[in-house]
C-alpha cells in the first residue's frame, strides 16, 4: 500500500478505505488488527469494524518495561558486553568454540540481545547459561579483557529470568502463528501467563518486582482489548469450550451472548469449513496442554439455551493438539448455525505478525537496488502494492 504523505491517523484511515473499496472487500471485513502505534489505533477505531490490537506487541512491550524496572538491567548489561566481546572478535569466537568442544558441548555462537527482535533477551540469556563454563574458561585465559563477569548471585538471577521469560516466548510464538487458529487461544494464553506470574513464597525480591510489574502493565495494556470478540472466539473452539480461562461468573454471560447471536443469525448456507492440515511443531504440541489449565474453578453448564447450543456444550472437549476446524468440519452436519460462528470469530488473527512477516518477505522481492529483485514498476503492472 503505497502512500505519498506522512502516516497521520486520518491519512491511514483514508488510504485503508481506498484500498478496501478498490478491491471490493469493504463488506467482507469483520476485524482489523494492527500494532500498538498511536496513529494506527486512532485510525482503525474510526472504522466500522471490530478492532483487535496485536496481542504479541502488547505482550512484548510489557516484557520490555519489566526488564527495565525489575532490577535485572545491570546483569543484562554485563551479558551484552560479554556477548559483544565475542561478536567483535573472530579469534575469541574460535577459541570459545574450541572450549565448547573440549567440554563436550555443542559448538555454537552466543546470541546478541537486539531491542527490536522479540525474545532476543531470552535467547541471549539461555545461550550464555548453556555455555557459562566455556565462556568463563575462555575469559580466564585472556588477561587483557576488561569485562566484568556476572557473579554467582547474578548467574542465579539469569536462571530465574530464563524461567520467567520462557512462557512469554512460548505465548508470543503461539499467538503469532498463521497455520492454525490463533484468536481462540488469546484468553487461555494470557490466563496461563497470569498463573506463571503468580507470586510464591520462594520468590526473591527482584522476581516479585518483575511479576508485579508484568501483571500490572499487561493488565493496563489489555484494558481496552476486544474481550467480547475473544470470548466469542474461545467458546466455539471445542478445545477451550469449558471456558476455564474465565472466572465462573463470566462464563454464562458468554453462552448467553452466543445464544443471542444464534437467534439473530440466518440459517447456515452451504459453506464448507477448510480444516488446517499442517502439523504443529512437536514442542508446541507438548506444551500447549498448559493452556487447558489455569482455571480458578471448574467448568459449569446450565442456563436457557437452544438445543443446538446445549448439544454443543454436552460434547466432550477435544485435545489441545487437535484442530478445531477439523472438528467442525466433521460435525457440521449436526449443527445448523454454530459452524457460522465457529468460522467468523476464531478466524481473526490474534496478532498482526503474519502481515508483518509477509511484508518483510516482500522486501526481499521488491527492491530498487538489489540485483534480481522485482522492480516497483513491475509490481504495479502485476497488480501488487508497493
Amino acid at each position: 500500500m503505497k502512500t505519498e504523505t506522512r502516516h497521520f491517523a486520518d491519512k491511514c484511515l483514508e488510504q485503508f478505505l481506498k484500498v478496501a473499496n478498490d478491491r471490493g472487500i469493504e463488506n467482507k471485513i469483520s476485524t482489523i488488527g494492527t500494532d500498538s502505534a498511536a496513529n494506527m489505533l486512532a485510525a482503525m477505531r474510526a472504522l466500522p469494524y471490530e478492532y483487535i490490537a496485536c496481542n504479541a506487541h502488547i505482550l512484548q512491550r510489557s516484557i520490555t518495561i519489566c526488564l527495565d524496572s525489575s532490577g535485572v538491567a545491570g546483569v543484562l548489561a554485563k551479558c551484552l558486553k560479554t556477548v559483544g566481546h565475542f561478536k567483535q572478535s573472530p579469534a575469541s569466537t574460535t577459541e570459545l568454540n574450541q572450549q565448547q568442544v573440549a567440554l563436550g558441548k555443542k559448538s555454537e555462537q552466543l546470541m546478541q540481545d537486539v531491542p527490536t527482535r522479540w525474545n532476543s533477551t531470552l535467547a541471549m540469556v539461555s545461550r550464555l547459561l548453556r555455555n557459562r563454563e566455556a565462556v568463563q574458561a575462555m575469559l580466564d585465559q585472556q588477561n587483557n579483557h576488561r569485562l566484568v563477569i556476572p557473579t554467582e548471585a547474578e548467574w542465579g538471577k539469569l536462571q530465574r529470568l530464563e524461567v520467567l521469560l520462557e512462557p512469554c516466548r512460548y505465548a508470543t510464538e503461539l499467538l503469532s502463528g498463521e497455520a492454525y487458529v490463533s484468536c481462540s487461544v488469546v484468553l487461555p494464553a494470557f490466563r496461563h501467563l497470569d498463573r506463571v506470574m503468580d507470586i510464591t513464597d520462594d520468590d526473591p525480591a527482584y522476581v516479585v518486582k518483575f511479576k508485579n510489574a508484568f501483571q500490572s502493565d499487561l493488565a493496563a495494556r489489555r484494558a481496552d482489548a476486544n474481550k467480547t470478540w475473544f470470548r466469542g472466539a474461545t467458546a466455539p473452539d471445542p478445545r477451550f469450550k469449558d471456558l476455564k480461562c474465565l472466572p465462573r461468573g463470566k462464563r454464562e454471560q458468554v453462552w448467553t451472548s452466543l445464544e443471542n447471536m444464534l437467534q439473530a443469525a440466518e440459517p447456515r448456507r452451504a459453506a464448507t469449513l477448510q480444516p488446517s492440515t499442517e502439523d504443529d511443531e512437536p514442542a508446541q504440541k507438548k506444551r500447549r496442554s498448559s493452556l487447558l489449565l489455569g482455571s480458578d474453578s471448574d467448568s459449569e453448564e446450565g442456563g436457557m439455551e437452544s438445543g443446538e447450543l446445549r448439544c454443543y456444550r454436552a460434547e466432550p472437549s477435544i485435545s489441545i493438539d487437535d484442530c478445531p476446524l477439523q472438528w467442525w468440519y466433521a460435525h457440521s452436519g449436526a449443527y445448523e448455525q454454530l459452524p457460522v460462528l465457529a468460522c467468523k470469530y476464531p478466524a481473526s488473527p490474534a496478532t498482526s505478525v503474519p502481515c508483518e512477516r509477509l511484508f518483510s518477505l516482500a522486501g526481499h522481492i521488491v527492491q530498487k537496488k538489489k540485483k534480481g529483485s522485482l522492480a516497483p514498476r513491475k509490481c504495479d503492472q502485476a497488480g501488487l502494492s508497493q
